[in-house]
């Protein structure tokens, strides 16, 4: 893996980097600056601007993992998984039970995570109901789902405290 990464809350001097980010990588955009939306974007010394960028919709018990993209340069650097795990902590210690996600090229890479696919007539009403499932994905997209499981509360509460969750340099 690269240089160590540092996630944190989109601040909104990141929106437009995390948007750009988005578009570049073919994922939807178009309600990433909706209230409900809470982005993070990753980050590295060696680099200006944002080389990762992912996001939760929050349901209850159920959240919606969207938005995930790491930089095409950056690719192969274990960013994405480690955005995926802060992503899960962070929704792990706010109650979420559960993870749901849409994705039309990654599934490989979300099941290495633990995602399985499921029928998107098996995600919860209120995942049903968001924009990416009602319009901004197409249909053929694939429906995944996981447990928000563990992860480290430390690493979470310094999103809380500071907006940041520090990465390693573990795969």
């Amino acid at each position: 893996m690269g240089t160590a990464m540092t996630i944190r809350r989109a601040t909104a001097s990141d929106l437009e980097a995390a948007v750009s980010l988005l578009e570049r990588s073919g994922l939807p955009a178009d309600d990433a600056r909706e209230s409900g939306v809470e982005l993070f974007v990753g980050a590295v010394d060696a680099e200006p601007g944002v080389v990762a960028v992912g996001g939760l919709e929050r349901y209850g018990s159920d959240a919606l993992l969207r938005s995930v993209a790491v930089d095409e340069r950056r690719r192969g650097s274990g960013y994405g998984r480690e955005m995926c795990d802060a992503l899960r902590e962070y929704a792990s210690a706010r109650g979420v039970e559960t993870l749901y996600l849409l994705t039309t090229t990654a599934a490989d890479f979300f099941e290495r995570l633990g995602f399985k696919r499921i029928d998107r007539s098996d995600a919860p009403e209120a995942i049903r109901e968001t924009a990416q499932f009602a319009s901004l994905c197409p249909e053929s997209a694939t429906c995944m789902r996981a447990d928000a499981g563990g992860g480290s509360v430390e690493s979470v509460e310094s999103v809380e405290s500071d907006g940041s969750v520090d990465g390693d340099d573990s795969p």
